[in-house]
């Protein structure tokens, strides 16, 4: 499954050496590591820098088509530039499947068995034109591209099952790092029985999403949240982006002064191990079943145990009650102008019909303002707990975290105007 002819070869294109880097231990080392930085350093710039989910997204894609063109144009190998792909890929994947919950408000079992289907179909198309799958083979530019494809969509659909899983379960963020990191071990000890590696090989690379993202939201989440909300060691976004980016960094500079994950460097130095068995694939195959099944079940049970939900945050209109401007007069006069902007463009885009602007002008407020909590609650809890309050009644006339649908414009404008008026 790993080689093809040399005729076939001259069809898929221009002969490289190998793209991809030799999977050895520092390989999944990096990729968790890409994958922890990618959702930290997206929350980062999406709530704290106030960019907002599709400018964000905007910024990425972009970003991920010029770093894609470097990597693109190389002829083997590089560990800095194939590196510096992941990430960006792994950012940009995320926010497709954030884009459609949190502004499309597709439900994430729809969007899991969506992106599934898709990296069938990408794997599909990639080895009826290929014949093969395996990373140990991508030498042309065809093979290269359906690799990053696939790593797109696996990206995305790691996400979407990661936060499914979350919202199944109601798990702490520490706690759910433990259901990939088993799976991923249980896939390791079928690879190391008999199992395909191919197979085991993107098993193993979509699940280290949803296992870097749990590891980035632990770290980043304060240790002390309301009920619900995700709980870990404060380090915040910001700092656990630097310390994964200087780990990611260092390890990029070993491996390439090292060369020790390049292909031809490996296959140099360590005796090939042909141990490919029909009769084990099939049994490890039944593995992979069995244990789908399991994880199934397990979900299954987590999701019908009794779990704190988010806590209501509309008591505080019947017992808090602030005249104009003084739930804010303690607050930092730039947070409050970032604010009243995102309102205020949001209620601009609600009055002339653009229910998709508004809508993500208001999702950008959300953002920021949860974003904010943890520097300005301690300033004023009383005036944050009223603005709060307010906050949650314009999200639900759009159906922003909220089970209702968006309400008409007018309802809209009028509880935008109402927060409006208490920050003036």
């Amino acid at each position: 499954m790993t080689t093809t002819s040399e005729a076939h070869t001259r069809r898929s294109g221009r002969l490289m050496l190998n793209k991809v880097p030799e999977v050895t231990i520092w390989f999944w080392v990096i990729k968790i590591l890409c994958t922890t930085v990618g959702e930290s350093f997206a929350d980062w710039i999406n709530m704290k820098l106030g960019v907002g989910l599709v400018n964000t997204a905007w910024i990425f894609t972009a970003v991920f088509v010029v770093v894609l063109g470097v990597q693109l144009r190389l002829k083997r190998y590089v560990p800095f530039p194939y590196w510096l792909t992941v990430v960006v890929v792994s950012v940009t994947g995320t926010l497709y499947t954030d884009i459609l919950t949190d502004q499309l408000n597709v439900p994430l079992w729809i969007s899991s068995a969506v992106f599934s289907v898709l990296l069938a179909v990408v794997f599909g198309v990639w080895w009826l034109r290929e014949r093969t799958l395996s990373i140990h083979s991508v030498t042309t530019l065809p093979r290269e591209s359906f690799y990053w494809l696939a790593v797109l969509v696996t990206f995305a659909l790691g996400t979407a099952t990661g936060d499914w899983t979350l919202e199944l379960t109601g798990w702490s963020p520490g706690l759910s790092v433990l259901l990939p990191l088993g799976l991923i071990a249980a896939i390791t000890l079928l690879w190391k029985f008999g199992a395909n590696p191919v197979l085991s090989f993107w098993l193993a690379y979509i699940l280290t999403r949803p296992l870097g993202a749990n590891i980035g939201d632990w770290l980043a989440s304060p240790k002390v949240a309301q009920p619900g909300e995700p709980t870990g060691l404060a380090l915040g976004t910001f700092t656990t982006s630097l310390i994964f980016l200087g780990l990611i960094l260092a390890t990029v500079i070993y491996l390439t002064v090292t060369r020790s994950d390049v292909t031809e460097t490996y296959e140099a130095t360590h005796t090939p191990q042909i141990t490919a068995n029909p009769h084990r694939e099939r049994i490890a195959l039944a593995g992979f079943g069995l244990l789908a099944v399991a994880t199934g079940g397990l979900l299954v049970w987590a999701h019908s145990q009794p779990h704190v939900g988010p806590a209501p945050e509309t008591d505080a209109t019947s017992t808090v009650h602030l005249a104009p401007g003084q739930a804010v007069k303690k607050f930092p006069p730039a947070k409050v102008a970032a604010l009243k902007a995102l309102a205020t463009t949001s209620l601009k885009d609600a009055r002339s019909g653009n229910a998709s602007g508004a809508h993500a002008a208001a999702q950008s407020l959300r953002d920021l303002w949860d974003a904010d909590q943890a520097s300005l609650q301690p300033l004023d809890n009383t005036g944050w707990t009223f603005i709060d309050a307010q906050m949650d009644q314009v999200l639900k006339t759009f159906g922003i975290d909220h089970p209702n649908p968006p309400m008409s414009p007018a309802h809209q404008e009028a509880e935008l105007n109402t927060l409006l008026t208490d920050m003036r």
